[in-house]
């Protein structure tokens, strides 16, 4: 038996959400494509997590509408929504078996039981979770965390729901088993074909897993777009300093020039006078031929590669390389393509 895919589009309009004097979503607008995993990314206290609680129906919003399709869900309660989550915890009931955990929305909804079988069994098995007749009889308890983490996604799809909400579901593994899992989750969705939106604080996870990576900073999104855009064009200097790991340095631009520290760069962008510009350690290499000087500090092995910091200026950038370099004078090379400068007075708070 097939699971069936019911995906429609996701459309939060100037959504408000306020918690006393606290405002978690300031006027979020976002547009989720049916059928597509969407990656909400940001740190702590962004606001994701109350976006995605919104849009599950768990959060009132105090302003704002959250449709899906043609469909105005903003009053509807968590049950008529057509929504499935997995949590960070997993959630799953211990006293009950593997089956019973992933039976237990079709039960709620008065599934005849020999349907109940096929689509617990089937669900389990789009999880590949291994032999489904075994696992079904045992409790979470008795499970791996990655094991446990299938049977929760497997107890979302089995009610074939409209949208597939994820909140942090891999943050409790360990490194190889999410790395591992994350390639998993973005072969079911497609596989399936379910609108599903992702959160994480995780970069590495939103870029590698998503068809839309939505970035947000205190309660609002700074910027969406494909992860290579995201990544490659960051509109602020928040989104350039957030993904990579990426060092605000003072500088100077004029018609023409970038002072950086003691050094003249060429400079085509449009900001003047005072600015910062966000070097990402991707970017910069250690090089002979390079236009900044600046002095090494303290080199750290990351198994595929060096991390160096080095002073320019006042400041300490953080520069990655595959060798290992004495501590001393060095010069550092930085592309001109991947210079990236805003205005000092831009706003780039996390939260």
């Amino acid at each position: 038996m097939a699971l069936v895919a019911r995906g429609v589009p996701i459309t939060v309009e100037a959504a408000v959400k306020r918690y006393g004097g606290v405002t978690a979503l300031r006027g979020v607008s976002l547009d989720v494509p049916a059928g597509r995993l969407t990656a909400v990314l940001g740190p702590s206290g962004c606001g994701k997590t109350t976006l995605l609680r919104a849009v599950a129906g768990f959060v009132a919003l105090d302003a704002g509408v959250i449709r899906f399709g043609g469909d105005d869900v903003t009053a509807l309660p968590p049950q008529q929504r057509g929504t499935a989550m997995v949590f960070q915890s997993y959630a799953l009931w211990p006293h009950m078996t593997v089956f019973d955990n992933v039976a237990y929305g079709l039960r709620l909804q008065r599934v005849p039981r020999p349907e109940i079988d096929a689509r617990v069994r089937a669900a389990l098995a789009l999880v590949e979770i291994g032999d489904v007749a075994t696992v079904a009889r045992r409790k979470p308890g008795a499970l791996s965390g990655g094991q446990q983490q299938r049977v929760a996604l497997a107890r979302a799809l089995v009610v074939e729901p409209r949208v597939l909400l994820l909140d942090e579901p891999l943050s409790n593994l360990d490194a190889k088993i999410r790395q591992r899992l994350r390639v998993e989750i973005r072969r079911l969705q497609r596989r399936v074909g379910i609108t599903t939106l992702y959160v994480t604080h995780d970069q590495e996870e939103a870029l590698a897993i998503a068809d839309q990576v939505v970035l947000m900073s205190a309660g609002t999104v700074v910027q969406a777009g494909t992860p290579q855009d995201v990544y490659l064009a960051p509109a602020t200097e928040f989104a350039a300093d957030f993904l990579g790991v990426g060092t605000r340095v003072p500088a100077r631009a004029e018609d023409g020039t970038l002072r950086l520290a003691d050094t003249t760069l060429p400079y085509s962008g449009g900001a003047r006078g005072p600015v910062v510009a966000v070097l990402r350690s991707s970017d910069l290499s250690l090089d002979a031929a390079g236009a900044v000087p600046g002095h090494l500090e303290e080199s750290l092995f990351l198994g595929a590669h060096w991390r160096h910091y080095v002073r320019i200026g006042e400041t300490l950038v953080i520069v990655d390389g595959d060798a290992p370099h004495p501590p001393g004078p060095v010069r550092v090379r930085v592309p001109l393509d991947r210079l990236r400068v805003f205005p000092l007075n831009e706003g780039g708070s996390s939260c």
